[in-house]
């Protein structure tokens, strides 16, 4: 009994030393650990399943899209050429939580800025400019967002500012929530809604590997894409928004956003 005893009373030593370790790893300094770092290393969550941002290729076992080359050249300008990135699968779900942990050093994943999100993470000045849209069949009688009444069914995912888009947009929309971008298209494909929701990019990604759908309309809001860090990273940040420019500054970003949509800059 008395093992017993000493069991019960230790067990909440665990979990508190446990939560401690996670709050201890969040809290490292990220800038500083870089510098001081034998083989500097950012970990960056990505999305795998977003085709012309994150995808996971299955031929060349790798995560390819605009946000890893960003990201890779991020990296090489902050760390120089023995700097490595490194990246680790997020969902909308799970990207937050995964920065909070610790667990990834940043979150580049077609991520919008929003004041909400601004409220528990920093952001770096925009990498992406997009806005929200609507994903339709071609034969769908829907021509934009004012079109959706109470009768048709809006694909979105879960953890994204798109649902609250929707509402605020079309009140009278029906809204079903999924937990990724293949499982929303996959609902649309089979009825399950009329749309799908989310960023155009993010859309048109979509519509390059399936024929027979289109966008309802231009995108109706302005949701820039921004890089997010833990709060208290500041000098990451910075390091982070001066790397950007440079990028914008020598040409590298207008060279990777050409690599993934060449018809944006036609």
């Amino acid at each position: 009994m008395k093992k017993m005893m000493k069991f019960i009373f230790l067990l909440p030593l665990f979990f508190f030393f446990a939560a401690c370790g996670k709050s201890t790893v969040a809290a490292v300094d990220i800038a500083e650990r870089l510098e001081n770092a034998e083989k500097p290393t950012i970990t960056w969550g990505v999305k795998t399943d977003t085709n012309l941002f994150g995808l996971y290729n299955i031929s060349s076992r790798k995560i390819e899209g605009f946000d890893i080359d960003i990201a890779e050249a991020l990296t090489k300008e902050i760390l120089g050429e023995e700097g490595k990135a490194e990246f680790v699968e997020v969902t909308s779900k799970t990207r937050i939580p995964l920065l909070k942990n610790g667990n990834i050093d940043a979150i580049i994943a077609t991520m919008t800025i929003s004041a909400e999100r601004e409220k528990v993470v920093d952001f770096t000045d925009v990498y992406f400019e997009a806005g929200q849209a609507l994903l339709v069949p071609e034969d769908s009688p829907l021509k934009d967002v004012t079109s959706l009444t109470s009768k048709d069914t809006v694909l979105v995912v879960k953890g994204s500012t798109s649902a609250t888009r929707i509402r605020e947009h079309a009140p009278e929309a029906k809204i079903l929530e999924l937990e990724n971008y293949s499982e929303a298209f996959t609902a649309l494909q089979s009825g399950q809604g009329d749309a799908m929701s989310t960023d155009n990019a993010i859309l048109l990604g979509i519509m390059a590997e399936n024929p027979g759908y289109r966008l309802a309309g231009p995108a109706f809001t302005d949701e820039p894409y921004g890089i997010a860090v833990n709060e208290g990273q500041k000098a990451f940040l910075a390091e982070l928004n001066d790397a950007l420019a440079t990028l914008k500054a020598n040409g590298t970003y207008d060279a990777i956003y050409g690599k993934w949509f060449p018809e944006a800059t036609q």
